[in-house]
């Protein structure tokens, strides 16, 4: 994301100050989006810190929360597999007729094609880990803390 951002200034200060534009940044960025967005889905559902409605989650019982979690990591493991089956033949056709960009420099667009099907395979292997914790949840009746701190003390 650095990078991504340093060349984006480089580009901004060389066209406007130098006159020398910096060739890429555009094609470059482009690219480096896809790493930086689907990069982070899985970490981000490693913490769920994913978005979620909080004033009507955290006020129901510990087993409600699990029936709506594993609502949700159905619904978003449908959604990502919806999106790999897409994206696999993408990647695998992008890497047949050597796509990319155009532009001063090209830069080969099936890296990032194969980026983001890695990103959501990881994602719809975390969510599906996910699924059979919370599954375990709705039958124990345990909160999500809980079972964090324990799974914590055990790794020390």
């Amino acid at each position: 994301m650095l990078f991504s951002m340093f060349l984006g200034v480089a580009d901004i200060v060389g066209t406007q100050i130098l006159l020398i534009p910096v060739p890429g940044p555009r094609e470059l960025t482009e690219s480096t989006m896809v790493l930086i967005v689907f990069g982070a889905l899985a970490y981000a559902q490693i913490r769920r810190a994913h978005i979620r409605v909080e004033l009507l989650y955290l006020n129901t019982p510990p087993r409600v929360r699990a029936v709506m979690d594993v609502i949700t990591d159905i619904a978003a493991i449908m959604f990502f597999g919806l999106i790999l089956s897409e994206a696999i033949s993408e990647a695998q056709y992008s890497y047949q007729i050597k796509e990319a960009t155009t532009g001063l420099i090209r830069f080969p667009l099936w890296p990032a094609r194969f980026t983001l099907v890695a990103g959501c395979a990881l994602m719809i292997l975390q969510l599906t880990l996910h699924l059979l914790e919370d599954l375990v949840r709705i039958r124990t009746g345990a909160d999500i803390e809980t079972e964090t701190t324990a799974i914590m003390q055990k790794a020390e």
